[in-house]
């Protein structure tokens, strides 16, 4: 899983996305907008809320969302602890293909945090 290049993996996902973004304006700037008030601050803080869209992301098994919210907890501040500690949760909730995804997202965030 080293390997896996999740930078490359979200500029790809954003240049191929580009053509239906133009395409489909109104509604990925829906998509941005539920994006945005989702994650805004409130009760839960937005290192919490991208705990937990990153949770989200292994059990359902998503790469890219691997990848996005591994980046944005990075710039969040989120300890290897942390996400260690969020990714049991996601094992114990997942089974072992939630811990295939898990060695991924620690190898993003390993991979994200060396190039920081």
């Amino acid at each position: 899983m080293s390997n896996f290049d999740h930078t490359g993996l979200i500029q790809s996902i954003n240049q191929n996305l580009a053509p239906f973004r133009k395409a489909q304006p109104d509604a990925l700037q829906a998509f941005g907008q539920l994006a945005r008030a989702s994650m805004a601050e409130g009760a839960l803080g937005a290192k919490t809320k991208e705990l937990l869209a990153l949770a989200i992301g292994i059990t359902q098994h998503c790469s890219g969302c691997i990848g996005f919210h591994v980046k944005a907890l990075l710039k969040l501040g989120c300890t290897k602890q942390e996400l260690e500690e969020m990714l049991a949760v996601c094992v114990y909730m997942g089974g072992g293909p939630a811990l295939m995804y898990t060695a991924e997202a620690l190898a993003a965030y390993d991979q994200m945090a060396a190039a920081t």
